[in-house]
């Protein structure tokens, strides 16, 4: 933060001293040619160096300052049914960034931004989710916070968290996840976690080049389990669906943050639930074709036949 906040105070003086400049040009006995020419060049950079000093002061409030309820007063009772509920929970909508090679020890030291093309804008390192990680040292309510509201133990948003469909679990599914996190054996990690984004990627979280995160209820309810297409829609949040595919699943379009990716709609809708089933349990498609490497099937492939059904039943549904 303090190098952030020094190179935006650095940017702010510059601004300040170019727009004197632009003003003692236009200001100068010169001849015109010249005060046009140097008002204009002077004039050009106050403005580029306003641009990027307002994202800056914007930015600083998103990553360091983000509006956030105080961390809910909870003591999770981690009842062997909520310890299994959450664990569910976690391969599923976790073990992907958390997870060693997608896999247990929940230790971390995935790094999203620079596996996701953006190592420019800093590390956004994944954090060591076992007791030997700093959640040792987080309460139940503020890891509550933290899945909700991405927001860490020092107030600062966690970055990656604030973009993931995860934020949308249900109140009694978030306090299996700490159930289940508390419950693991301690593993200890080497090397960074955590956040640590440069100036440019202030700038970036400023200009509204990343979409603000969706807004998220304080409570949240899922609905009853079951083979329906609305207990499916749950499922999405789940698997970690809506994250990729869009809050409806109907695919998110290129942008200056995201190659875009395509509906899963159409595709199960040409499919029985069998085949459904199938390919996501194998990553193949019933033409033999495989996924890309862009889709986690292996995550997705941990459903169980019911979460998998209502999830068809959702996609086949008319939006």
């Amino acid at each position: 933060m303090f190098v952030n906040l020094l190179t935006l105070t650095v940017v702010l003086a510059l601004m300040i001293f170019f727009g004197w400049l632009t003003f003692r040009v236009l200001r100068s006995d010169r001849g015109r040619f010249k005060k046009i020419l140097g008002g204009l060049g002077a004039g050009l950079l106050t403005f580029i160096l306003t641009a990027v000093s307002l994202a800056g002061i914007k930015g600083m409030s998103i990553v360091y300052f983000p509006s956030a309820e105080p961390a809910p007063d909870l003591k999770v009772e981690g009842t062997p049914e909520q310890t299994a509920r959450g664990k569910y929970v976690v391969d599923l909508g976790c073990m992907g960034c958390h997870g060693v090679d997608r896999s247990y020890p929940l230790a971390g030291g995935y790094n999203v931004s620079e596996s996701e093309g953006f190592g420019f804008i800093g590390d956004i390192i994944a954090e060591n989710l076992t007791p030997a990680g700093k959640l040792a040292n987080y309460s139940d309510g503020e890891i509550f916070r933290a899945i909700r509201h991405s927001v860490g133990q020092d107030g600062k948003a966690l970055l990656e968290m604030s973009f993931l469909s995860v934020r949308k679990l249900s109140d009694e599914d978030i306090e299996a996840i700490i159930a289940f996190l508390r419950s693991q054996p301690a593993e200890e990690s080497t090397g960074p976690r955590g956040d640590s984004i440069n100036f440019f990627g202030v700038v970036m979280f400023g200009s509204g080049l990343f979409p603000a995160p969706e807004p998220v209820e304080d409570v949240i309810v899922a609905p009853p389990a079951g083979a329906t297409a609305e207990y499916g829609e749950y499922v999405a949040v789940l698997g970690g669906c809506r994250t990729c595919h869009g809050p409806d699943l109907n695919g998110i379009p290129a942008s200056s943050y995201y190659p875009g990716s395509p509906s899963p709609r159409p595709f199960v809708s040409s499919v029985t639930l069998e085949e459904f089933t199938q390919t996501m349990r194998t990553g193949v498609r019933p033409n033999g074709t495989p996924f890309t490497e862009a889709m986690p099937w292996q995550i997705a492939s941990m459903m169980t036949d019911d979460d998998l059904t209502a999830l068809y039943l959702y996609l086949t549904k008319t939006p």
